[in-house]
């Protein structure tokens, strides 16, 4: 499966030491007149080398249009988009050939395809992601045309916690720092955080949240593709996360349910709730009200320390890998969790524009 979308779809090609990154995009509609430079914004958030605690890869990460836009509008044919790699280093992964690095997916893509690109993860790698980003951008200029924003923060970086909820926050604030945390105070302690794993030869994890601002009340389906489900089912496609919740999630669950409902009320807007712990979706559907959720990002994977694993012999090995990469994948990760949810949130938008008809 690599398409995403019913009806805004996107099909993502390429590995992490291979020509290239790219993809089609089919389904946007025409007529929009694209801002470039807002997509290659996108892609310098998410780029390698960009800040001392990402990768130090060299990537400049400039995306190339093939088809679909003339004359900078979508012609609502489909569009077609590459970006090169520049800075690969594929030596640094021929120790581990025919080795299982612990928690990658070495073993499941042998035991899946018998075979597997070992430089640097091949298709498994997060570098694919750049596709993403690029739809995601082109995404996020459709849903402007409704009103629709989207930001993403990084509100965990191992144990520090930020405190505070979105609502508290200036969200632009979080670009005014390398670790994208909207609370400057939160962010120092973040970056040293992230300085002292990377110091050690070790990885943190954490949480990106995500705030979706505009949405009127109707978007979504009622059983199959509700729109939590589909916000989901994007998040836990990226790569390095291992959970999703949105609204009071699991918070919420410690709660009655006469706390835990939110009260509509009248406004001179019209309706809305007093709060908004279902996270601005009931049934499937959007109320009207802010959707908010939260990503959970494990320790990445690659440690450049000494690791006991097995070969594709059945040996047991010890492996010390070599190369660059991040010891914490949050502040790259910011512009990836925007961009899957702009892809949904532009599918339900088409799809609300059908079911009006």
């Amino acid at each position: 499966m690599n398409t995403f979308g019913n009806i805004f779809r996107l099909t993502s090609f390429g590995e992490s030491h291979g020509r290239g990154i790219g993809g089609i995009i089919d389904g946007c509609p025409a007529g929009l007149e694209l801002n470039l430079e807002l997509i290659q914004n996108d892609l310098a958030r998410r780029k390698p080398g960009q800040s001392k605690i990402t990768t130090q890869r060299k990537e400049p990460d400039q995306v190339e249009f093939f088809s679909g836009i003339f004359e900078g509008k979508t012609q609502g044919t489909p569009i077609a988009f590459a970006v090169w790699n520049k800075d690969q280093h594929s030596k640094d992964y021929n120790d581990l050939k025919d080795v299982f690095r612990p928690s990658h997916a070495d073993y499941t893509y042998i035991k899946k395809y018998g075979t597997r690109d070992h430089r640097g993860g091949g298709r498994s790698s997060a570098r694919e992601t750049i596709a993403r980003v690029v739809a995601g951008a082109i995404a996020k200029q459709v849903l402007a045309q409704p009103g629709i924003s989207i930001r993403a923060y990084v509100s965990q970086v191992g144990e520090v916690k930020l405190q505070k909820s979105y609502a508290e926050l200036d969200l632009t604030k979080a670009e005014e720092n390398m670790v994208r945390c909207p609370d400057a105070e939160t962010a120092e302690k973040m970056i040293a955080r992230i300085e002292a794993a990377s110091k050690d030869r070790d990885t943190v994890g954490g949480v990106i949240t995500c705030v979706v601002k505009g949405v009127p009340a109707g978007w979504g389906e009622p059983v199959f593709n509700k729109l939590h489900a589909d916000l989901g089912f994007a998040m836990l496609g990226i790569n390095a996360v291992k959970g999703f919740e949105y609204g009071s999630g699991f918070e919420g669950t410690k709660w009655s349910g006469s706390q835990h409902n939110d009260v509509f009320v009248r406004t001179e807007e019209g309706i809305h709730t007093k709060t908004n712990y279902s996270g601005g979706i009931q049934g499937g559907i959007s109320n009207g009200e802010d959707i908010y959720f939260n990503v959970a990002f494990k320790p990445i994977a690659t440690l450049l320390k000494e690791q006991h694993t097995v070969d594709k012999n059945n040996n047991e090995i010890t492996i010390n890998p070599k190369g660059r990469h991040d010891p914490c994948v949050l502040p790259r990760a910011v512009p990836i969790v925007e961009a899957m949810a702009a892809l949904v949130m532009a599918d339900h938008f088409l799809l609300s524009k059908l079911n009006s008809v």
